[in-house]
């Protein structure tokens, strides 16, 4: 094969991401898919992309609707959620394990909690009632950890919770490729690898989410479930 003298080619071929793609991708499916979930099922209670939540409670707060309670708690849990998983994160590096399988597994059983509290609590009644409440935050706490998974063990990658930022960059690359202003087989061309397809996955997973909650309530979590289950499958002892 022939060997290549671009500086810019050989880190985009070579780039840590490139081979974590199936990771982001899943990742990313796992996001829109909860958060889609999550939001029909708990009267529009965002968990993966929680900032949200402050629109809808400002939108809330001047009129007769409910859920406020759930949007006010969610930013504290989240915080909670990240700053344990950064403390289990680095309780594991000192005693020599590699984290990030266990902050997958943590995941899953903040998932899965999620799916079975909505599951035996349902119907869950006022939004604002402790069930409702109890159970978005076992949601808002897992894509706390996916999240903080994002940042500690993955960061090379791109955002899989909130697409704003990819979008963006997707958009600001294509732009530099379409008048040259970039090496065609540099980093932007790198960037865009792995940014659509997360696009694209999260996308894929909100209207799964959306249509897997109307069909099976919070049973249709099992599918974000075994999907991080595959990508523990695929890390390295």
């Amino acid at each position: 094969m022939a060997q290549t003298s671009d500086p810019g080619a050989r880190r985009a071929e070579t780039s840590p991401g490139d081979a974590d793609l199936p990771a982001g991708i899943g990742l990313a499916f796992v996001a829109g898919f909860v958060d889609a979930a999550a939001f029909i099922a708990l009267t529009g209670l965002f968990t993966a992309h929680v900032t949200g939540n402050f629109v809808l409670l400002g939108a809330e707060l001047v009129s007769t609707s409910s859920g406020v309670v759930a949007k006010l708690l969610a930013l504290p849990v989240f915080v909670l959620a990240v700053a344990a998983t950064r403390l289990l994160a680095l309780s594991l590096e000192r005693r020599g394990a590699a984290p990030l399988r266990w902050l997958f597994g943590l995941e899953i059983l903040l998932l899965a909690g999620f799916c079975f509290a909505g599951l035996a609590l349902s119907p869950l009644g006022s939004p604002d009632g402790a069930a409702a409440v109890s159970v978005g935050m076992l949601g808002v706490a897992a894509m706390g950890v996916q999240n903080a998974i994002g940042r500690l063990g993955l960061p090379h990658l791109p955002a899989t919770t909130v697409m704003t930022i990819n979008v963006t960059q997707a958009v600001i690359d294509l732009v530099d490729l379409a008048r040259g202003a970039v090496a065609p087989e540099g980093p932007a061309r790198g960037r865009m690898r792995r940014m659509l397809p997360a696009v694209l996955a999260f996308a894929v997973g909100a209207l799964a989410g959306a249509f897997g909650v109307a069909a099976w309530s919070f049973g249709c979590l099992a599918i974000p479930i075994v999907a991080l289950g595959a990508l523990v499958l695929r890390l390295k002892p």
